[in-house]
């Protein structure tokens, strides 16, 4: 689909790559090292909202006719930031803080275009089930979620067979809000 002016994808996330695919939006990856920490006292939305506009400021000089799209998904529970784990132990520890709770979910989208920075985010509310030992730890081992806010993939077996319901989007939680993207992309070539 040709109907927005060009899109780079700021993003090695091949799922928000299938997403924008399953959208049947064209684009382009190019990749910029960015330093991911934030300021201390933001919320869960503020943090997803400063990296992905920080993602987005790295294009800043070398943009004007594309609009760059970044992203940042983040886990918070109990007022913690999950990020991406640091090993396997890490990552076994997040899915056990998890397990049996609702946790939330933001994704903070930045559109970079014609030097304008377009903001926003979304929200999601995951309830997982009590999970057993061994289905943390064979997840863990066999799927190496190591690239992944929380220690999971929502579209993978732990997500699958653990969560017991979504209030939100799916796809904020998978890691981009396409129904929001989709809606400020269409705001954009008005």
């Amino acid at each position: 689909m040709s109907a927005f002016p060009p899109i780079i994808l700021a993003s090695k996330s091949p799922r928000r790559q299938e997403l924008l695919k399953l959208m049947d939006i064209d684009f382009r990856v190019v990749l910029k090292e960015v330093d991911e920490s934030y300021p201390d006292g933001l919320t869960p939305a503020e943090i997803a909202l400063y990296i992905a506009t920080q993602k987005a400021e790295a294009f800043d000089e070398d943009v004007n006719n594309e609009v760059v799209l970044t992203a940042d998904t983040i886990v918070a529970i109990d007022g913690l930031i999950l990020g991406k784990p640091e090993s396997s132990e890490h990552a076994v520890e997040m899915l056990h803080r998890l397990s049996g709770r609702m946790h939330e979910v933001y994704t903070g989208v930045c559109l970079l275009y014609k030097g304008q920075y377009n903001k926003f985010y979304d929200r999601s509310e995951v309830f997982f089930r009590k999970l057993t030992d061994l289905e943390i730890h064979s997840y863990v081992e066999e799927y190496q979620p190591m690239d992944k806010a929380g220690s999971y993939g929502i579209q993978q077996r732990i997500g699958l067979i653990g969560i017991e319901r979504i209030n939100g989007s799916y796809t904020n939680v998978v890691g981009l809000p396409t129904e929001k993207v989709y809606q400020q992309l269409v705001r954009l070539k008005a």
